[in-house]
């Protein structure tokens, strides 16, 4: 059975294959004409034969395919182009919008430190022998400067000595003042010694200590000194006969000796104020501080450490040392006297003035000067007369103070304090 099946799809397949070969016709036959074909056979599609492509039609698309792929390509690599440009350009502009941020915040800081709202305008000074005016110290440099200029031609020899004092550095001022009291005693001691009548001007310690000081060359002229060019270098040379006076040597010699910067007197720079104008925290200006800018800002670091150490236990020699490492960042320090009828009394102080100078201060602004009182610290203790014979420094009063005053002895029922000008000052404010 097996096999008849076999034989059945094998004959079936073969007739199939027959069918589709089309009608079978002799060999000596006529060709059927193509009304005589079967509908089946015209229904079949059979693709239009193509000639084959010349060889300029060839080359001719060749060309086209070549563009179409050059096309393709660079259209791609400049898409991936613009892509890493305008990556650029929002990474540009990203980082120009981070730095006008932070430019602006920088602005702002600056705008803030320099409107900060000091508790104090600044440190002020006056100078009586120069005028009656209250300065800030680098306002009176100049000052003095401009005056002691204007006083050279009627006492040049003691006022170019003033000038080496004032108008220089310290350092700079006590070396050439050295310098030139060997020159001058080394002429009066050896009148007759030619070698120190002359002074080479290219001289390295002359060039060093002397020529470049303010006021030197022109005290060497009052001494009787004239620039020579000699075998065309530069010298100094003495002459007596150019001195006023025959003992102005010894004067000159004593002025170097004796003389000092012009001393300016601190001003107090008195406030009188209501409780609602000390309730803000005190700002001091940079003229309370000794160190720079750059050296405030370190300290500021230092508080943070400080904290953290807050917490380990320390000895009272290490509490000492990191106390007057505080201590030693300021020049000058605020005080302010709260009397009962809450007014404060506010003034400038130097670190290095006593407490008592605080005390006759105080004194010299009640309206009753013979008066008896105290200042109590904060911490409500009186000051013994030891104390008052210590420094702010040594009291640690510094940078600022809050003193309690209280009246001693008859005084006590007294409701009077501060004098009516003084009280003036409020409204002033």
């Amino acid at each position: 059975m097996a096999d008849k099946i076999k034989k059945f799809f094998a004959k079936k397949k073969a007739d199939a294959k027959f069918k589709l070969a089309g009608p079978g016709r002799k060999l000596n036959s006529e060709v059927p004409s193509s009304s005589s074909r079967s509908k089946n056979q015209q229904d079949v599609y059979r693709p239009p034969k193509r000639n084959e492509l010349s060889a300029e039609a060839k080359a001719a698309a060749d060309a086209a395919l070549a563009r179409v792929t050059k096309t393709k390509d660079t259209k791609e690599f400049n898409t991936s182009l613009a892509a890493i440009q305008a990556q650029v350009r929002r990474e540009l502009e990203a980082e120009r919008k981070a730095k006008e941020v932070e430019q602006h915040k920088d602005e702002q800081s600056e705008e803030s430190v320099e409107h900060k709202e000091y508790t104090v305008q600044g440190v002020f000074f006056r100078c009586p022998l120069v005028s009656d005016e209250i300065l800030p110290r680098k306002d009176w440099k100049v000052k003095i400067k401009d005056f002691l200029y204007e006083q050279l031609s009627d006492e040049k020899g003691l006022t170019a000595c003033l000038i080496i004092y004032n108008c220089n550095t310290k350092e700079k001022a006590e070396q050439c003042v050295e310098t030139m009291i060997k020159y001058l005693e080394n002429i009066q001691n050896n009148p007759n010694e030619e070698k120190y009548k002359k002074i080479r001007m290219s001289n390295r310690i002359f060039c060093d200590k002397v020529r470049n000081v303010e006021g030197a060359m022109e005290f060497l002229a009052a001494a009787g000194f004239q620039e020579i060019e000699i075998d065309n270098e530069p010298f100094l040379i003495f002459s007596e006969e150019r001195l006023e006076t025959p003992d102005q040597l010894t004067i000159l010699i004593e002025a170097l000796k004796c003389s000092e910067p012009i001393h300016l007197e601190l001003d107090r720079n008195i406030q009188v104020l209501l409780p609602s104008q000390v309730v803000k925290k005190t700002e001091l200006p940079p003229e309370f501080f000794r160190v720079s800018a750059e050296e405030l800002k370190r300290e500021q670091q230092l508080k943070t450490e400080a904290i953290e150490q807050a917490t380990i236990l320390q000895t009272k020699a290490m509490r000492e040392r990191q106390e007057l490492r505080v201590v030693n960042r300021y020049k000058f320090s605020l005080l302010r006297v709260r009397f009962p009828d809450g007014v404060y009394l506010q003034g400038t102080f130097n670190v290095y003035e006593k407490l008592s100078q605080v005390h006759q201060f105080v004194l010299s602004c009640l309206q009753n000067e013979s008066a008896e009182f105290s200042l109590i610290s904060p911490t409500g203790q009186k000051f013994s007369h030891e104390d008052y014979e210590k420094s702010l420094y040594d009291l640690r009063l510094v940078p600022t103070i809050v003193f309690n005053f209280l009246y001693e002895n008859e005084w006590k029922s007294c409701t009077e304090y501060l004098k009516a000008e003084l009280m003036m000052l409020i409204q002033s404010l």
